[in-house]
């Protein structure tokens, strides 16, 4: 199933900038709306709690339709038009913040509806971002792919920087259904784009699409992933790191403010630190375009990832400024982790099955997450919430320098 990228490249080789990066500014926007939507969430769920095992639960909802259903919207999207499906996800999200926002504004609101609320808005998410990945090697030639990703991440980044910042602002002005309104427009502003720039699609099937046909393309997706014994033995050590690692932002607002005495100005800080960290990292990698080889990158970014979180397991109270130290570089190291990553299965994997292949990847990675989170909320309840951060860093920090030692792992570019 691997490609000629001479061909790709060929076809994308001239002009492919104004039209990705049209359509890539509407859904930078777009994120930022979204990341208010989270953070205003997020906060409500901690001042009406007080609880990490709710925002455990929080979490749980957000992670389920990536590990559930993430298979199914990959061989879905591999068989659609990817435009037609990025109108229809970043549409259905708004759709979903406007009816939350009105029960907000009415008085009517309750933890449940949170709940579904994010169950719903990471659905539309999946959808999106698998047809926006599996669109970015279609309009973007091979040797630009990790620059890409680089800036993609940097501009993540730049996103948890100015939203949590910003929606503490907000939150502090205007109610919070005010906030979620805003979503509505940049979700708008994300369509807009779409509507004109063509994007192009590979081959499509003639097949019609039934239950039968979406279950062979899932199955076929499945077995190209375990074939490949590098991207397998990734697989185990992404899912292990997930487990330790992804709870540890969602009881973040509780070691603010249960650990650090802090507040709403607090978490906004400690999380535009992990922003900064990750625009910086990301501006890296797009200038330098990371290793030669895309493993030793990953590798080395999961091991900075894992000293981060160790650092901010190492704070004591009266030093937040080492917690922010400590989760701005575990942020440097994320883009070093993920875009060559998704570099190496865009470069590696034909056009038609990237859409399964990446949500494949994604389901199996976190598979254990929702797991983590019902056990992590009790956990840091009981012990608190520092004991997980020496967990997720140190389980990070092992499983990066592991890989340096794994042939399979030396070889996943082979």
């Amino acid at each position: 199933m691997i490609f000629s990228s001479k061909i790709i490249a060929a076809s994308t080789a001239e002009n492919w900038r104004k039209p990705f990066f049209l359509i890539w500014t509407g859904q930078s926007v777009s994120l930022l709306g979204s990341q208010l939507v989270q953070f205003a969430l997020i906060w409500w769920l901690t001042v009406k709690t007080g609880s990490a095992t709710m925002l455990a639960f929080a979490s749980f909802f957000s992670y389920l339709p990536e590990v559930i259903l993430a298979p199914f919207a990959g061989a879905l999207v591999d068989r659609w038009n990817r435009r037609r499906v990025m109108i229809a996800a970043d549409g259905s999200i708004a759709l979903v913040t406007g009816m939350v926002a009105v029960l907000f504004w009415l008085g009517w609101v309750q933890i449940w509806h949170v709940f579904v609320v994010l169950f719903l808005r990471s659905l539309g998410s999946l959808f999106h971002w698998t047809a926006m990945k599996a669109s970015t090697s279609m309009m973007v030639p091979e040797e630009h792919l990790a620059r890409i990703a680089g800036i993609n991440q940097a501009v993540y980044g730049g996103v948890n920087i100015a939203g949590p910042a910003l929606g503490a602002l907000l939150l502090g002005v205007m109610p919070i259904f005010g906030v979620l309104f805003i979503d509505v427009g940049t979700a708008l502003l994300a369509i807009i784009p779409l509507l004109f720039v063509l994007i192009p699609q590979p081959q499509e099937s003639k097949e019609a699409v039934t239950v039968r046909s979406v279950l062979v393309d899932v199955r076929e997706g499945l077995q190209f992933v375990l074939s490949w014994r590098g991207l397998s033995v990734l697989l185990v050590m992404a899912v292990m790191c997930n487990f330790f690692f992804t709870p540890l932002f969602t009881i973040l607002p509780i070691l603010v403010t249960d650990f650090f005495k802090g507040g709403v100005y607090q978490l906004g800080w400690i999380e535009s630190a992990w922003g900064v960290g990750v625009v910086a990292g990301g501006l890296i990698l797009g200038a330098w375009g990371g290793f030669k080889r895309k493993i030793t990158s990953v590798l080395a970014g999961l091991i900075g990832m894992g000293l981060g979180m160790l650092l901010v397991w190492l704070a004591p109270a009266d030093l937040f400024v080492l917690a922010l130290v400590g989760m701005a570089f575990a942020g440097v190291s994320h883009p070093i982790t993920n875009g060559p990553f998704h570099a190496i299965i865009q470069s590696r994997v034909a056009p038609e099955m990237q859409g399964r292949v990446f949500t494949l990847v994604a389901s199996l990675a976190t598979a254990a997450v929702p797991l983590s989170m019902l056990a992590a909320g009790p956990a840091a309840d009981a012990f608190g919430p520092r004991v997980l951060y020496a967990f997720g860093g140190a389980g990070c920090l092992l499983m990066g320098v592991a890989g340096f030692f794994m042939p399979a792992m030396q070889h996943l570019e082979d």
